[in-house]
């Protein structure tokens, strides 16, 4: 299986879709299916019962998961492709392509 570029708490921008240019936070990542869940992206509306957790029930907003191939990672504020090195000390490592920095 491929490795993921993207992690939980990384920043990235939708790149195709209805949330095209939307902007937020990996909140969980699929790695079977090749999704994500990003924070406020891609809302959906959920009917709930009442419940001890939710008394009234009533309509629930909430995100749910996009496929990972339309997200994109964002480094000061451009988005880019994500590589794999090794530094200096022989660890593998995220790099930017767009300027070569080490994200992680």
């Amino acid at each position: 299986m491929a490795t993921l570029k993207i992690k939980k708490g990384d920043m990235v921008r939708v790149i195709s879709g209805a949330d095209l240019g939307n902007e937020g936070k990996v909140i969980d990542i699929d790695r079977k299916n090749h999704r994500v869940t990003v924070e406020g992206v891609h809302m959906i509306k959920k009917h709930e019962k009442p419940s001890m957790q939710n008394q009234n029930g009533g309509i629930v907003e909430h995100e749910a998961p996009i496929d990972i191939s339309n997200v994109m990672l964002l480094k000061d504020g451009k988005t880019t492709r994500v590589g794999f090195k090794f530094d200096e000390n022989g660890k593998k490592v995220r790099y930017a392509k767009v300027d070569g920095s080490v994200i992680d």
